[in-house]
């Protein structure tokens, strides 16, 4: 098959499940959670979450850093170039600092870090990418910093503008370490009543699940910097409905479920430290996503540079909290997992079947 421009478009069902409330200096109201997925059993399940987390209300939801990176990679005649190069650089701070400014309005650096393997030289830094979720921005910058550096260091060489010290779209410690994308935390205490009445669990037993199968499970499968049921699945859904990158959530659901019992109320949070999204960019342009983002209130124009994109990005984390509330809830009691998949798929299926044959009439 040959290749060709297409302006063919890949189906994929949405809808927007909630609208739950948040609370926080990012979002202080009732947002609708759009998901795109395949998995029609998702949508029930997160509004599920949605629903317990509104009748103790709401989620609490913070963005705790912000930053897009890029690493790129030298290479030295020997190492003892490599040292005196890494010695060198911070007292480069504010020509590099200037050299962003002058490839893009939007771009500053925050930070870098370097490490050293032999005489490769890994150099990551670390910018401030305004409303976009930052690739192009950041490369952009890397390599006016890279063409600046080498034209000072003549016993450097080229190797490449990306060495995957990032980290993009791989699993890694170091975006979490260091981070990649808006950091954010979300979290709700929710009153034994409510999750008895909305999601018929136990407290206990959900605190329970979440150290076995979570911790426990995540450390004995070799889980990186992960203990989570499935953030990749919210994510992903949200991801595709608002025209984000969808291969960021391999770094995305790198994060962490911590519940407690405080009392007789049942403590649920959810920390996603790599949340590469943006509100405007590649994507953003399409119909549907449009419609989504201003739902959101993601397309302000008199906003703040950046607040556009940490708010979506407050979305999506209280999008992955409500579905992963709901299915630790229904896991933590025998059979309703599977029963409830066999029972919304198989309604799908045959609506999907009664359409189709209307269609034929």
């Amino acid at each position: 098959m040959r290749w060709q421009e297409s302006d063919d478009y890949a189906a994929i069902p949405m809808r927007a499940v909630g609208p739950v409330k948040i609370n926080g200096t990012e979002v202080n109201a009732q947002l609708p959670l759009p998901m795109a997925t395949y998995e029609t059993p998702l949508w029930h399940s997160t509004h599920r979450g949605a629903l317990a987390c509104n009748k103790a209300g709401g989620i609490n939801a913070v963005v705790m850093d912000d930053r897009m990176t890029r690493s790129v990679l030298f290479e030295a005649d020997n190492i003892v170039t490599a040292q005196r190069f890494v010695q060198a650089l911070p007292g480069y701070r504010q020509q590099l600092e200037e050299e962003v400014g002058k490839t893009s309005r939007f771009a500053r650096l925050l930070d870098f870090h370097t490490q050293v393997v032999g005489t490769l030289v890994y150099l990551r830094f670390e910018f401030q990418t305004g409303d976009a979720s930052g690739h192009n921005m950041a490369t952009l910058a890397a390599e006016g910093l890279m063409k600046w550096l080498l034209e000072r260091h003549s016993d450097l060489g080229y190797v490449t503008i990306s060495g995957n010290f990032c980290t993009d779209k791989k699993n890694s410690a170091v975006n979490g370490i260091l981070g990649r994308g808006k950091y954010v935390v979300a979290d709700v205490l929710l009153p034994r009543s409510t999750v008895r009445r909305v999601l018929k669990a136990e407290p206990e037993k959900i605190v329970q699940l979440s150290i076995k199968k979570n911790l426990i499970g995540s450390i004995i499968s070799g889980g990186v910097r992960t203990a989570n049921a499935h953030f990749a699945n919210m994510l992903l859904g949200y991801y595709l409905a608002t025209g984000q990158d969808a291969a960021n959530i391999v770094e995305g659901s790198q994060g962490m479920v911590h519940t407690e019992m405080r009392g007789d109320d049942l403590y649920f949070s959810v920390t996603l430290p790599n949340l590469v999204v943006g509100s405007v960019g590649n994507g953003k342009g399409l119909d549907f996503v449009q419609r989504n983002l201003e739902a959101l209130g993601c397309t302000d124009r008199d906003a703040t540079p950046g607040s556009n994109a940490r708010r979506l990005a407050v979305g999506a984390a209280a999008c992955v909290l409500c579905g992963e509330l709901s299915l630790l809830a229904a896991q933590s009691v025998p059979g309703e997992l599977m029963q409830s998949h066999v029972s919304l798929e198989r309604s799908a299926v045959n609506k999907s079947a009664h359409n189709s044959k209307d269609n034929e009439q």
